[in-house]
Parts: C-alpha cells; sequence; structure tokens
C-alpha cells in the first residue's frame, strides 16, 4: 500500500491539501448546497444548509485522506464529502428535532448502511417524522457514495465499513434520545460492545465510535488499487479506538460551552478535573501515535493525528480560560510537538483569512 507519492511529511501534506483538496472540497459542498437551498420542506432545508456551513471544515478535515488515492483523488474526495455531508446533516436533524424517537433517528442513519451498499434502494428516511419532502437531497447523497462503493471497494472490505458504520449509528441513536435515558443507553451499549473496558470508560469509547476517519482511510486506500480485507482491518486496528477517539474528543472539547448552553451530551464533562481531561487526552495522542505505527505511509498517519489536534486546538471556539490554556499549552508540546504547533499555525492563519472573508 505504501507508496513515496503519499505526502510524507507536515509540508508536503499541507501543500498538496492548499493546492488540490481544500479547492475540490469547495467544489463538492457548493453543489451540495446549492442541492440543500431546492429542498422544498423548509426545516429540512434550513438544516442542511446549517450543516453545510456551520460544518464545512468536517469535511475539509476529512478529504485530507483523498492523498491515499493518488492520481483517484478527485473520486475519494467526492464520496468523503457526501458521507460526511449525511453524517453532519442528519446530526443536525437529531440534534434540533423535536422528536426523540430511537426508530426515527435509526430509520434517518440507516441511510449511512445504504450509502456503503450499492443495490439498496433508498427508502423514505422521513418515515417517523413531520417533515418529509427533501426534494431526494438524502437520497442523491446516498447515491453519490454508492456509485464510487461500487466502483472501488470489494465485499470483503465493505464489511469492515459497515461494521464502522454501525457502530457509529448506535452512537447517535443513543445519545439523542431523551436525555434521561441517554447515559443509561450508552453505558448498556458500552458493555456490550467495548472490548477495551480496562483501557476506556464508556463515554471514551463511544467517542470512538463517533468518528468517519477509519472509513474515510479504508475507502481511500481502496480506490484505484485492489485492498484486501486483512489490509482493511489493519486500517481499522490501527485507527479504532485511539486515533478516532482523540478525533472526537477534540471535537467535544471545543463544543463544550456551546453544548452547556444547548444542554446537548458533552463527553468531556464526564471527566474529573481539568487535569484528568489533559491526562487522558495526551494519553489518547501517545496511544494513537503508536497504534498507526505499523500502517504503510505511517508518517502520513502521524501527520494526520499532529493535524487534527493543531486544526481544533486553534478553532476560535477554545475560549481563552485558565483551564484551556493550561491544556492547550500541554497538548501542543507533547509528542513531536513542532508537528502539531506546525498545523496549529497553519490553521490559526486559516480561521484569521476566514474571519476577515479572504477566503
Amino acid at each position: 500500500m505504501g507508496s513515496k507519492h503519499i505526502p510524507r511529511n507536515p509540508f508536503s501534506l499541507m501543500g498538496a491539501v492548499y493546492r488540490n483538496i481544500f479547492p475540490k472540497v469547495d467544489l463538492e459542498l457548493t453543489f451540495w448546497e446549492k442541492r440543500a437551498k431546492a429542498i422544498p420542506d423548509n426545516e429540512l432545508s434550513q438544516q442542511a444548509l446549517n450543516s453545510i456551513r456551520t460544518k464545512r471544515f468536517h469535511c475539509l478535515g476529512g478529504s485530507v485522506y483523498g492523498l491515499l488515492s493518488k492520481e483517484c483523488w478527485q473520486e475519494a474526495v467526492r464520496f468523503i464529502v457526501g458521507y460526511q455531508t449525511i453524517c453532519d446533516y442528519l446530526d443536525n436533524l437529531c440534534d434540533r428535532s423535536s422528536s426523540s424517537d430511537p426508530e426515527d433517528f435509526r430509520l434517518l442513519h440507516q441511510s449511512l448502511i445504504d450509502a456503503l451498499t450499492p443495490g439498496n434502494t433508498s427508502i423514505n428516511y422521513y418515515a417517523l417524522r413531520s417533515e418529509q419532502d427533501d426534494g431526494s437531497y438524502l437520497s442523491e447523497l446516498v447515491g453519490t457514495c454508492q456509485n464510487i462503493i461500487a466502483k472501488w471497494i470489494s465485499d470483503n472490505v465493505r464489511d469492515t465499513l459497515l461494521h464502522l458504520a454501525a457502530l457509529y449509528i448506535d452512537l447517535q441513536v443513543h445519545k439523542h434520545v431523551i436525555k434521561e435515558e441517554r447515559i443509561k443507553r450508552l453505558q448498556c451499549w458500552n458493555e456490550q460492545k467495548n472490548k477495551y473496558e480496562s483501557e476506556l470508560d464508556w463515554y471514551e469509547f463511544a467517542a470512538a465510535c463517533g468518528s468517519t476517519l477509519g472509513i474515510f482511510c479504508i475507502v481511500s486506500y481502496a480506490i484505484g488499487r485492489n485492498l484486501s480485507q486483512h489490509e482493511a482491518n489493519e486500517i481499522y486496528e490501527g485507527y479504532f479506538p485511539y486515533v478516532q477517539g482523540l478525533h472526537i474528543m477534540m471535537d467535544y472539547y471545543i463544543d463544550q460551552e456551546e453544548d452547556r448552553k444547548e444542554a446537548e451530551l458533552n463527553f468531556c464533562t464526564f471527566y474529573d478535573n481539568g487535569i484528568h481531561m489533559k491526562k487522558r487526552f495526551i494519553h489518547f495522542m501517545e496511544r494513537a501515535t503508536k497504534s498507526i505505527g505499523s500502517l504503510p505511509d505511517s508518517s502520513f498517519h502521524r501527520s494526520v493525528c499532529h493535524g487534527l489536534v493543531g486544526l481544533y486546538l486553534a478553532d476560535p471556539k477554545v475560549k481563552t480560560t485558565d483551564e484551556n490554556d493550561y491544556i492547550r499549552k500541554a497538548l501542543l508540546t507533547a509528542n513531536d510537538a513542532w508537528k502539531t504547533k506546525f498545523f496549529h499555525w497553519h490553521a490559526r492563519i486559516y480561521y484569521k483569512f476566514k474571519e476577515n472573508h479572504i477566503i
């Protein structure tokens, strides 16, 4: 699987990202934004548009994996943007919905299984909610992903993708039910599914299930080459649970204030204090780096890990408090710190340009 054409250091990685990946992501999201504006149901249209406008960086970050597809990177980016847009749209629908019905949430998320399963016919994913007419928006997203999966992904590899998708869907269902049931459901689910109980608490396992990075990595490697089931499983073990867990715990970290205001479940609140959180974050960084060390193109994967930490720590949502400064400094100086600082600097410049409407 390894290739000299895949960026080996942060400098070549960022060059390829700015030159190719980000412009392609912008093109793809512009298309889906136009489709979202055309959705007949006003509520569905608004949630689709909000998910694209406020969670754009999910697609930007995830699409870095397109570089693993070498000359077929545009196909990979098209899949990643499509799949991530489904995830972000459904997350908005569940977060902002008056519904607390787990069956409604599971039916919506059947679209993620269908997106990975060519031959599955799109159904009425909205059958259990009042909003219905999305002008085929979700079905088109599913179809876009299906076409790429059908072209590039073998059945054996797809089994690993479906396993990751099933964990993601379970998490989304359990975390969006009525507030009184969420923690109990997540803890019971943890007892059934968490094979890392001695290493991960229930909320850390849940976080690891909430990432799409493993799916994007496997699909990107598989596009344009014959990826075996064994290789797909190696990627799964390299990314789950520590890389994916680090990804989502950082996501929750920057959303703490927002989730507090919205009374949303945030896994960071289950740490005893800031010191405990800092220790666990650094532990995740160390274990993530170790778990991907045996993968082909390991320098690329390590750069991605440092990149996601740098990206999240640069986010304007990280409010300036004594605790946040303490955690930020600890993470920026841990484990090959110059790489994290490099990506952190680039992310800060990006956010500054965005704030000033330069990009």
